[in-house]
């Protein structure tokens, strides 16, 4: 009798999704790989600054592995379980390696060495980066190899396909019902293990840095289907980002990694143009109270210092805006060589808002960027070692058997704040990693095959979405799902980012109960069955509502202040009470998210202090503080 043939779908074009798909067929096992978009056009393509790394030239400078694990926990304030923490940055040496064999131009000193720049977090550099443009040369290198192995009849791609539900058969994931973005069909895939690396949920909050499909569609309708969210409060608004009608463009942390900084007027009002102030009359404010990281603070402090400097009127011209500048680097090194640097976010924001950077400071404010929450996922510990256990069949497997997660689908690794240039890290490393123990699991763990599965099975959710597409299809409804969209968003913004009051999020946990109403009467403008994205944006909105409940849930039960979650009402970090993962479990009878705890693994580094330094400053202060 002929072997059966194992199959994993990983659901996910991103570099999280690719780097899956690769290492599994370079395990021999076959794959069938998911994306609604190209997935040389999935959001990791808008990663810019860099990936984070000890090689010997950071070696040199007294950093190491171990550093770069203690930054990541003390960076994620210690809510992240350490032992994925550590195994990720002891492997980040070989995952650099292996980028730069498969191609990926990192930018290089003249000595050839792959170069390294500062990034926030940290005073060592440790950062590898590929201009200002490093997400899109990763993601084209592992695009070049996912294609290789699509030639070589591993993997299969599905693009233009939304995933819609898992199946799960005696409680293990044994496939997924997707549908064809152009023909509309819905369609049941068998799978004996099932890969959601989907990415965030910006829309969630109306405006983000994030790509217009980011909605966490997928996610919450894995966590609608019982799977777990993990600490889903904790969401991260990146300090520098350029307002936009449409949404948020990032301008990288590497701009101050390479000498940017950051700075408003000292006088409250002040109009004169940028250049016509002068030095003694600049508040360089990140480098006044906090002189030993200056502009190279985490994000969760460098967003809650521009947030307030704003906020207390110092803002550019009385607004929610400050500079950021590159003057003082231009002039060390010249134009062409900031040019070689950060060229990418530079043509960004002269697109867009129209000056060139390098003459004129940019004005920048804050903006939601990237969820460290996301599903919840399990491990095995390698009690030799402090990490994991090497192709372990639970490592990042969710609570159901079979459903795995990875990159920013995943809650693992960031706690409450993520360090800069570890995403496109944890990203690569889940798949490279995880993949063996995927094999593991579909070969030795799984006791239900996909295979022989009953059909019926895979039949009842191609129903359930069916009966939903149509529902929506046909509803007479009067509410518009984008003005609905729009209020969601605005609201969540304003209550449940940046600054955190109970009294907020309970009315806006109230306003999420009305969304829930009025989704129940919504109209499509497109009741076409062709490439109906107004069918997928709203069906979308749906599972974004319950998102957002999560989201406010956890946020209004955590009465602390830790990471990038600030309350003023409780501004110190409470490790006796909330030293603990958040998870949030669906409950389907009252349409509502359960909100429980688990404690967070910290064996292996005990929680410090985390202040950066920092020292009192006022904009009187007359002269500024040099770094």
């Amino acid at each position: 009798m002929a072997k059966e043939q194992k199959r994993v779908i990983v659901v996910g074009g991103g570099l999280a999704g690719l780097s899956a798909a690769v290492k599994l067929a370079e395990e021999g096992v076959s794959v069938d790989l998911f994306s609604m978009v190209p997935v040389k056009r999935s959001h990791s393509v808008c990663a810019q600054g860099g990936i984070n790394a000890c090689n010997d030239i950071a070696r040199q400078q007294g950093y190491s592995e171990w550093l770069h694990f203690k930054e990541t926990a003390l960076g994620g304030d210690f809510l992240a379980d350490q032992p994925p923490c550590l195994e990720m940055a002891n492997w980040a040496p070989k995952v650099i390696d292996l980028l730069d064999r498969m191609g990926v131009p990192f930018n290089r000193t003249s000595e050839g060495q792959r170069a390294l720049r500062l990034f926030g977090g940290s005073l060592f550099k440790r950062t590898f980066y590929a201009g200002a443009t490093t997400g899109q040369q990763l993601l084209y290198a592992l695009d070049e190899q996912t294609r290789r192995w699509e030639a070589e009849g591993k993997i299969k791609k599905y693009e233009f396909w939304e995933f819609l539900w898992p199946v799960l058969h005696e409680g293990s994931c044994v496939g997924i019902v997707a549908q064809d973005m152009r023909t509309m069909e819905i369609k049941a895939f068998r799978g004996d293990a099932v890969v959601l690396a989907t990415g965030g949920n910006g829309l969630v909050f109306g405006k983000s840095t994030m790509s217009v499909i980011c909605t966490g569609g997928a996610i919450a309708r894995a966590y609608q289907a019982g799977a777990y969210l993990g600490n889903p409060e904790m969401v991260q608004v990146h300090p520098t980002a350029i307002p936009g009608e449409d949404k948020c463009r990032l301008i990288s942390e590497s701009a101050r990694g390479e000498g940017g900084r950051v700075w408003v007027p000292r006088t409250q009002g002040d109009k004169r143009p940028p250049n016509d102030i002068p030095e003694s009359e600049r508040w360089y404010f990140l480098e006044e109270k906090y002189p030993k990281y200056g502009n190279l603070v985490p994000r969760d402090i460098a967003t809650r210092e521009i947030f307030q400097v704003c906020l207390d009127g110092y803002g550019v011209g009385g607004g929610n805006m400050v500079y950021l500048d590159l003057g003082d680097i231009t002039r060390q090194i010249g134009r062409e060589a900031v040019l070689k640097k950060l060229e990418g976010i530079l043509e960004i924001y002269e697109k867009f808002v129209g000056t060139d950077p390098l003459d004129e400071p940019m004005k920048i404010f804050p903006a939601i960027h990237y969820s460290m929450g996301g599903l919840w996922c399990t491990y095995t510990k390698d009690e030799k070692t402090g990490g994991l256990k090497y192709a372990a069949p639970n490592n990042f497997m969710t609570n159901i058997p079979g459903l795995y997660t990875m990159g920013e689908a995943s809650f693992a690794y960031h706690g409450a704040n993520r360090l800069g240039a570890n995403s496109l890290l944890s990203c690569i490393f889940d798949g490279l990693f995880g993949g063996p123990g995927i094999k593991s699991y579909i070969n030795d763990e799984k006791s239900v095959s996909a295979a022989s599965t009953p059909q019926s099975a895979y039949d009842a959710i191609v129903k359930q979405e069916q009966s939903r597409c149509d529902a929506l299809i046909n509803s007479k409804g009067t509410e518009n799902p984008y003005q609905l969209w729009q209020e969601m968003g605005k609201l969540m913004t304003e209550n449940a980012t940046v600054v955190r009051y109970n009294d907020r999020l309970q009315k806006t946990l109230e306003a999420c109960e009305d969304w829930k109403r009025r989704y129940k009467n919504v109209r499509l403008s497109d009741t076409g069955m062709w490439t109906n994205q107004n069918l997928s944006f709203t069906r979308a909105l749906g599972d974004m509502i319950r998102y957002a409940e999560a989201i406010i849930r956890g946020a209004m039960l955590r009465d602390e202040s830790r990471g990038m979650h600030y309350k003023p009402d409780f501004p110190e970090r409470d490790d006796a009470n909330f030293l603990k993962t958040t998870l949030a479990k669906f409950d389907g009878v009252s349409d509502r998210a359960v909100i429980e705890y688990v404690p967070v693994d910290i064996s292996l580094l005990a929680p410090e202090a985390r202040n950066y330094g920092k020292k009192d400053s006022s904009p009187t202060k007359k002269e500024p503080v040099k770094v």
